[in-house]
């Protein structure tokens, strides 16, 4: 850890993942902002997230969040109050999906899974953990998922 950093290390090795292993994440509420924040830095004004009139006129009827704002916020939430393991990094997402729509007032939680590990085909010393992230919101619905691959290293043997 850099000399002054804030940051909690808990050191998991590849080996130290196992699958089955699951935990929740705090819940955070979805508001306007959040909505309108991810327009204005998307560029994505569809009528969809930020036409209330038009939104009354569609199954929906008012304006739904972004699914790539709810996936970002549902990233968001499973890394806060985690420590940092000086092993992983993400390696990149997969299987992204939107089943339900995400409104302004929605609160989101997280489910984070493990579900496969599996050896790095081209570095022996690292290995990919791949994670289930399922988001709900306060009903119950999934909201979001996706399959988070983590290239971990393994142990010096």
């Amino acid at each position: 850890m850099a000399k002054g950093s804030t940051y909690k290390e808990v050191p998991k090795f590849y080996e130290d993942f196992e699958i089955g292993e699951t935990r929740m994440t705090a819940g955070r509420t979805i508001t306007e902002a959040d909505i309108v924040m991810h327009a204005m830095h998307s560029g994505d004004w569809m009528p969809h997230h930020t036409d209330a009139e038009w939104c009354k006129t569609q199954p929906f009827k008012k304006p739904i969040a972004h699914g790539n704002a709810t996936f970002s916020i549902s990233t968001g939430l499973t890394i806060q109050g985690e420590p940092l393991n000086p092993h992983g990094m993400s390696y990149g997402y997969d299987k992204i999906r939107y089943p339900h729509p995400v409104y302004a007032g929605d609160t989101i939680t997280v489910e984070v899974k493990v579900i496969s590990k599996k050896d790095h085909p081209k570095s022996p010393d690292h290995g990919i953990v791949t994670e289930a992230k399922t988001t709900f919101n306060q009903n119950g619905d999934c909201v979001c998922y996706a399959e988070h691959a983590i290239y971990v290293e393994k142990k010096k043997t």
